[in-house]
């Protein structure tokens, strides 16, 4: 009998000290309790075709991490950033994303770069009421999701406007052709935004081919471009196949100006492309070539911290990061709808990237940059930037917000960082579906 009483005894102890153990596990939730480290959730590709982008964005987040902790954390809080490799497949973003959320009990989420991916996971965080910022993803319809999704960059219809014109206006461009991924929201939005800008300035596009990730060659669709003569090439694609196309397109004699997006920017473009990249411009987030303190010590801190320079990619990263640890501070601590509150309450908000504000949709109003590539030495040169219609231009207390204090007042552009597209272009050398928004 006393053996039997020390056995149960002995059972009834575990099973107390188990209980006490899923106990103190839940205590740690994503309840927004004001207590212990902030655990967040960042997911993004650093294995997958677009390996470049997750790296970047979770470099940024850990140096914004780090000096945030350094000076004390946020209401006394360190951050905790939580990593997960999405592999740049959809359907794993949502696998981690719930990971994160369910397993991890991270209090709110950054990610994240490619909006398919942010799509795909972006309706987890929604039903879980967890706030989600991604630091890159332009898809319009990435923040219509919910209320709990948000973001610090501008949204494709801009950047699309923004190329159109600067291929109209800048370099008087009458012809274009398109060259985009037919699998690729993001390609599929840019190719119908810039056609239809491009049409309203008087311009005409005279080819548009597709090609996929996987295709290994793209001289056949650029040899159909080359017989019809266009002044200027719009490629809204990523760094992966653009390389590969410049190369292509340069080696067949092509050497008119070759136009893109922010999926360009890549430590890796200049590897595929080479001086093929020459006569190429894009639009982006940011220029590191500006004076302003605040970017050059952004830069000279990530420099330091990883050894190389910091991408867009990089910098809306660390914005978004900064913006989240702000909104804490203001909401006094992570509680979900506190949280999402103060959020999508941001307003003028100084970041590496410009001056956030996020409007009614929770994306943000922010000019963006024109940048010319120069391949020799393996980095982009502003060229001008292009503001949103209603932004004023910047004061000498806020010359970040602008690149080298230039600034083109865009006419015709988006009212309050918004504008409704229509998106059903004609789509006459392709099957390219344009009617689709974008992906970045």
């Amino acid at each position: 009998m006393k053996n039997f009483f020390l056995a149960f005894s002995l059972i009834f102890s575990i099973l107390l000290s188990s209980a006490c153990v899923d106990k103190s596990a839940n205590s740690t939730t994503n309840s927004g309790s004001g207590d212990g480290d902030i655990k967040v959730g960042v997911y993004g590709d650093t294995s997958g075709a677009t390996s470049s982008f997750g790296q970047s964005t979770k470099n940024g987040i850990q140096l914004a991490f780090d000096e945030i902790n350094a000076a004390g954390g946020v209401n006394g809080r360190k951050l905790i950033m939580l990593f997960e490799d999405d592999q740049g497949r959809p359907e794993q973003a949502k696998t981690v994303v719930s990971k994160l959320i369910n397993q991890d009990r991270v209090q709110a989420l950054l990610g994240e770069v490619a909006s398919t991916n942010s799509l795909a996971a972006a309706p987890v965080a929604q039903d879980a009421k967890i706030p989600m910022i991604t630091p890159s993803s332009t898809n319009p319809k990435v923040t219509e999701v919910g209320d709990y999704i948000s973001r610090v960059c501008f949204i494709d219809p801009f950047q699309g406007l923004v190329m159109a014109k600067f291929a109209g206006n800048t370099l008087k461009a009458k012809t274009a052709a398109i060259i985009g991924d037919v699998n690729s929201d993001y390609s599929k939005g840019l190719t119908a935004v810039f056609e239809q800008e491009f049409t309203k300035l008087g311009g005409r596009v005279v080819a548009k081919e597709a090609y996929t990730q996987t295709d290994p060659d793209f001289k056949g669709q650029l040899t159909k471009i080359r017989n019809l003569n266009p002044e200027v090439i719009y490629i809204p694609g990523y760094y992966g196949q653009v390389g590969i196309i410049a190369k292509q397109a340069r080696e067949l004699g092509m050497n008119m100006p070759l136009l893109g997006g922010d999926g360009w920017d890549s430590p890796d473009l200049w590897k595929l492309g080479g001086e093929s990249l020459k006569n190429a411009y894009i639009s982006n987030h940011y220029s590191a070539d500006n004076p302003a303190p605040e970017i050059q010590n952004f830069v000279k801190a990530y420099r330091a911290k990883f050894n190389t320079a910091p991408d867009s990619l990089a910098a809306l990263a660390y914005d978004a990061a900064k913006v989240l640890a702000d909104a804490i501070k203001r909401a006094g601590g992570t509680d979900g709808a506190k949280l999402k509150d103060a959020i999508n309450a941001t307003k003028e908000f100084k970041g590496v990237t410009g001056s956030i504000t996020l409007d009614a949709n929770r994306n943000a109003v922010k000019p963006a940059v024109v940048l010319e590539l120069n391949p020799t030495d393996s980095k982009f040169t502003f060229k001008e930037t292009i503001n949103p219609e209603g932004m004023s231009a910047p004061t000498a207390a806020n010359t970040n917000t602008m690149s080298n204090g230039n600034m083109m007042m865009n006419a015709n552009a988006m009212s309050n960082g918004n504008m409704m597209m229509n998106s059903n272009t004609t789509n006459s050398n392709s099957n390219m579906n344009s009617t689709m928004n974008a992906n970045r």
